[in-house]
């Protein structure tokens, strides 16, 4: 009786192992063959995104249907840029008062605020070399796109040379050469005409060099203001940069900051780059400045997660993992150092990236490498401070800083680089200063930045009560170049997580993964056990039913 007894419970036990991994068996199933499925039919789908984006990129190289070397009045002897600029006249004949109508050639943007005009040329300051001074601090001119500074004709081969070519010092030879009889200067004369005539000759649309000439190193040197523009972007390879590298769609910066009438599609201070998000199929006349344009928003492969984060995170947030990645980008800068000698003369300190950390004509500097970018919540917008704007000194002032919010349905999280900075304001008026730098009377020669504010805020026609001292600022970049690959793009649990989130900034959401909610957490526990609790109830209640119907 007693072996009968435990062969029984035997062959129960047994049974029941059978039972059990039958049950697994079928789970499994039932969630490999709609994941196999699932697999399957990405492989076979291409990725909206992707598919779109094939759609809207010309791949064909740039045709034209001139030839500018037989142009006649291009093959003249020009003695200065003006000449050169009347002869691109003669032929593109709205092409000067087109641009002279543009922030490129006015550096001025309308603002919100009644008697305030933001711009370099305006009342916008920074926390880098501070401000323009209305045009009248040389330094910064000398990317004003005329032959002399603000005076003169548009200089269009600015935009529209292939080769850099050194004009400004040609000329100035041709004045000191021509009307000599010396058989040997007259050959250098006619060299430096032919020099003159084929860099006139050799245009094209604006391509990264052109653009970057500014751009590249805005704030006074490579990779100084932005992060995610540098020179590493003239000739990117596709991990750099999948949109301009010349292993890859090699872009020119023209083919998303589209152009009409010489405007160029971007962000202009206070104003979003762009009013609607829209795909080209939408509107084919559409600006491409935003990733919606060729990608779509809803760009990855259907029924895939991703697709339900584009109306609240930023294409950049995912696909941007760090900015300067090649060249290091200047992340603070600290202007109450300045004005420090060594022997009686200005001198600079470099650090371990080979940038200079400290300056005397500028101060104390820090630089940084593959930058893991801050989040904000951003629809477009920012909140600027200007020269004539009031400010706490005892906190830090936020010179430019994203707007947007969770509730606000043009913002999405998107990535920043934050400079940090320390500079001059008056302690009397509680506003930041504009300080004169550049120029016989700048800062830079005089070392007196007391001489320097007096100078740089008359040229702004803003008081200033004679005492200053230095206040603790940020200023904000939107990151959007520098796009890796897809494969280098964030992985999840880089925010879905309690440890390290890159979002652990982001507030007024909850984000599963990352966050605590008592009462959610709670009933995803109860939804859970009782999921289990009644799987294992149903398969007792058949296991019992069944041996009882065997009996």
């Amino acid at each position: 009786m007693e072996k009968y007894l435990n062969l029984k419970l035997t062959s129960q036990s047994a049974a029941a192992g059978l039972f059990w991994t039958a049950v697994l068996f079928v789970a499994a199933l039932m969630l490999v063959r709609p994941c196999a499925a699932s697999v399957a039919n990405a492989a076979q789908q291409e990725a909206l995104g992707i598919k779109l984006a094939k759609q809207a990129v010309r791949e064909d190289k740039h045709w034209t249907t001139v030839d500018h070397s037989k142009i006649e009045r291009l093959n003249q002897d020009f003695t200065s840029g003006d000449q050169i600029t009347q002869a691109c006249l003669s032929c593109h004949t709205d092409a000067s008062m087109q641009f002279k109508k543009t922030i490129h050639w006015t550096w001025k943007v309308p603002s919100e605020k009644q008697g305030i005009m933001n711009g370099k040329a305006g009342h916008a300051v920074n926390n880098f070399c501070i401000s323009g001074n209305a045009m009248e601090d040389k330094g910064c001119v000398s990317c004003h796109a005329g032959w002399n500074d603000i005076q003169g004709e548009v200089n269009c081969l600015a935009c529209h040379s292939k080769e850099k070519f050194p004009f400004k010092e040609t000329f100035a030879d041709l004045a000191a050469f021509e009307g000599d009889d010396d058989p040997d200067l007259v050959e250098i004369v006619d060299d430096l005409h032919r020099g003159i005539q084929q860099a006139v000759q050799n245009i094209t649309l604006p391509r990264r060099n052109n653009c970057g000439e500014c751009h590249f190193k805005g704030g006074g040197g490579d990779g100084v203001k932005h992060g995610d523009l540098d020179t590493s972007l003239a000739r990117p390879n596709r991990m750099l940069d999948v949109h301009m590298a010349e292993d890859g769609a090699d872009f020119a910066c023209t083919r998303c900051h589209t152009t009409v009438k010489h405007h160029i599609a971007g962000r202009l201070y206070t104003r979003p780059a762009a009013a609607e998000r829209k795909s080209l199929i939408e509107d084919d006349m559409a600006s491409k400045i935003t990733c919606e344009s060729c990608h779509s928003a809803t760009p990855h492969k259907a029924s895939t997660k991703m697709n339900d984060h584009t109306d609240k995170v930023a294409c950049q947030s995912c696909h941007i993992p760090e900015f300067a990645r090649v060249n290091p980008t200047k992340m603070s800068w600290d202007w109450s150092t300045a004005g420090k000698m060594k022997d009686g003369k200005p001198y600079e300190e470099k650090g371990d990236l080979g940038k200079a950390v400290y300056k005397s004509i500028k101060g104390t500097f820090a630089w940084a490498k593959n930058v893991v970018p801050q989040y904000y919540w951003y629809n477009g917008s920012f909140d600027n401070i200007g020269i004539k704007d009031k400010i706490d000194p005892q906190q830090i002032v936020e010179v430019s800083h994203p707007l947007g919010s969770p509730n606000d349905p043009d913002a999405r999280i998107h990535p920043f680089k934050i400079h940090s900075g320390k500079q001059p304001y008056d302690k009397i008026n509680q506003q930041l200063v504009a300080p004169l730098l550049s120029g016989p009377k700048g800062f830079w020669t005089t070392f007196d930045m007391n001489d320097a504010i007096m100078r740089g805020n008359q040229t702004l026609d803003v008081p200033y009560s004679g005492e200053f001292d230095y206040v603790k600022t940020t200023y904000a970049f939107p990151i959007t170049h520098m796009v890796a690959p897809a494969e280098k793009s964030l992985d999840c649990i880089q925010c879905h997580t309690r440890d390290n989130s890159r979002l652990a900034g982001i507030t007024g959401i909850y984000m599963p993964g990352r966050d605590k909610f008592a009462i959610v957490d709670t009933i995803g526990l109860i939804a859970v056990l009782g999921a289990l609790a009644g799987v294992t109830l149903h398969g007792l209640g058949r296991f019992f039913t069944r041996n009882g119907r065997e009996e």
